[in-house]
């Protein structure tokens, strides 16, 4: 009893724990690709309502936690483009830009790499960081 008391106490073996029993009923039914979508679907819900309820406290919203949203949901539409709905072959560069579907991954890729680097620079720009660097210099002195 002691021991399945301390396993659901350390979050990483909770955490491989579900994530394999995910994976392995949606292997099962051939739903991978559908468990992934709607996980991201679920952490996007989930940073919505974190942002909403930040507001309500802080009475501010977080740049990067709306960044996190829309990467979250680019990365779910470039996972449906990618495979679900693309089935092309690629014999050649100029099949790529033979489809409206790969114009829609090479946008999404797009932004994407500026959602990440926009990302980036929320975090060095951000207040929180700048006065957490503050405060461990002024401790160090």
């Amino acid at each position: 009893m002691e021991k399945l008391k301390m396993f659901f106490q350390n979050r990483l073996y909770l955490e491989v724990f579900l994530a394999g029993a995910l994976l392995l009923i949606a292997s099962i039914f051939g739903l991978i690709v559908e468990l992934i979508i709607y996980a991201l679907y679920f952490m996007i819900l989930l940073e919505i309502v974190r942002v909403l309820i930040g507001f309500i406290y802080e009475n501010r919203v977080k740049l990067r936690s709306l960044i996190d949203i829309f990467i979250i949901l680019a990365l779910r539409e470039f996972i449906v483009n990618v495979v679900k709905i693309n089935k092309e072959q690629f014999n050649s560069i100029f099949d790529v830009f033979a489809s409206s579907t790969n114009y829609h991954i090479l946008i999404f890729s797009g932004v994407l790499v500026f959602l990440f680097v926009l990302r980036f620079l929320a975090k060095v720009t951000s207040p929180d960081e700048y006065c957490n660097k503050n405060s461990i210099k002024t401790n160090e002195v």
